[in-house]
């Protein structure tokens, strides 16, 4: 059996060490001959990589094992690149969510003012993954999944238009797990779903057994009283946008949505049950980046993972399967960010959607949705025009098209408003936007 060549790119993400074990736990099913960890920032990178390498060298130590920021032996001799890195790191994302907030607007990283200013950073990063992995390991592919997924994945549409890259998000992936543990089933695997949206803003309108016996009314059911509350350890903000879906899910009662599409329809409430001085990127740096990486020195202290609190990223698995059906040509259904082309018939040709793909060794093939109603045509419509100005602002260094795009949004109250925000989002993103005029 073939053995294949993996690089995780964002080496010292505090999701990596979770992958690393995930992948390790999986070698049964997708066998790996090498893994490297590549990521601009050194130190960062070490801290994990350290850890790292002696977890393989325990759990497989066959698997060759490299870190590095060297991009020609980040990316030479490499199947799959799996992406999720964030340009600006956790010091930026306070900046996206603190500076809307000031003005009352949803402070929150991948959604309105926040995802657009990282998606400006964002676009340059993921590029410059992907031309590397194309000039070392042209026949490699690279599965995506950095964030803001929408931005990233209308501008490699746009500026990278043939290149190998399958752009996909475990939100839904998560949900579906909430879902199928709300009706008493084992696994979201054991679902068929049919969903469509943009990426962080979409709905499922069909959810079956694998007999074919329709699940969604005891879904819907649960849902109505508890969101996607069931009751799994999270933080006190997961567990409000949990419950929160129920508000989102009554605007169309024969629908499921995505959690994310609180931050567009309830954006008020958001505001409201935040705090300005201390958001979502203060609590992940003193909580998980802080706990990663102190278990990661933990680790290299006592060179040995065992007894380590580190689990395999089982939100991440998704990116497992999506490696293996296009290693093994599996044809297996999964939900990727793509270009329309006619999966929503009455819907932006152009636009990137969310839906249901068969995922073999040539790629993808989206599944069709059909038509889809005039209420989420219409948020869809509004939410794809921002994405498309953000990439077009991008490509244009074009102030006009950023103040357009955020005055678009529909969690922004004006173009005053927006103008306000966008000159302080501009002044603190100096260091990685392209220079707006």
């Amino acid at each position: 059996m073939k053995k294949f060549s993996v690089t995780i790119a964002g080496g010292g993400s505090t999701y990596t060490p979770g992958i690393v074990m995930l992948l390790l736990n999986n070698l049964d099913k997708f066998p790996l001959r090498q893994l490297k960890l590549y990521d601009n920032d050194k130190e960062r990178q070490s801290i994990v990589a350290d850890a790292c390498e002696i977890i393989v060298k325990e759990m497989a130590p066959e698997v060759n094992f490299t870190a590095t920021t060297d991009p020609e032996e980040g990316f030479s001799d490499i199947d799959f690149v799996m992406a999720h890195i964030r340009v600006g790191k956790y010091a930026m994302r306070e900046k996206d969510e603190k500076i809307p907030l000031k003005y009352n607007v949803v402070g929150q990283e991948t959604c309105g003012p926040g995802g657009i200013a990282y998606g400006m950073r964002s676009i340059t990063g993921v590029l410059e993954i992907l031309d590397y992995m194309e000039k070392y390991s042209p026949e490699a592919w690279m599965l995506n999944y950095s964030n803001p997924a929408a931005i990233v994945a209308e501008a490699t549409r746009r500026l990278r238009p043939n290149s190998k890259i399958l752009n996909i998000c475990d939100m839904p992936i998560g949900i579906e797990s909430r879902m199928a543990k709300a009706i008493g089933l084992e696994s979201r695997k054991e679902m068929d779903v049919r969903y469509y949206g943009l990426n962080h803003f979409g709905w499922w309108t069909d959810i079956r057994d694998k007999e074919g016996n329709d699940l969604k009314p005891r879904i819907i059911e649960y849902v109505k009283e508890h969101g996607y509350d069931v009751g799994q350890h999270s933080d006190t903000s997961w567990q409000h946008t949990f419950q929160v879906a129920k508000d989102v899910q009554a605007l169309d009662s024969e629908t499921l949505p995505n959690t994310y599409l609180k931050y567009y329809l309830y954006g008020n409430q958001e505001v409201a049950h935040s705090d300005k001085n201390h958001t979502r990127a203060n609590m992940v740096m003193e909580g998980r980046e802080k706990n990663i990486f102190s278990e990661c020195n933990r680790i290299v202290e006592a060179g040995t993972s065992e007894g380590t609190t580190i689990k395999a990223g089982d939100h991440a698995s998704y990116i497992v399967d999506l490696a293996r059906a296009i290693a093994y040509n599996r044809h297996e259904r999964m939900l990727l960010i793509v270009e329309n082309k006619g999966a929503i018939n009455n819907f932006d040709e152009t636009a990137m959607v969310e839906v249901p793909c068969l995922v073999g060794a040539n790629g993808y093939e989206p599944l069709t949705q059909g038509n889809i109603p005039q209420f989420q045509k219409g948020l869809m419509e509004q939410q794809a025009a921002v994405e498309k100005l953000v990439v077009e602002a991008y490509i244009e260094k074009s102030y006009q098209k950023l103040w357009q795009a955020l005055t678009v949004s529909k969690t922004v109250p004006n173009a005053e408003v927006a103008k306000q925000i966008l000159d302080e989002l501009m002044e603190a993103n100096k260091e990685f936007w392209p220079e707006l005029h």
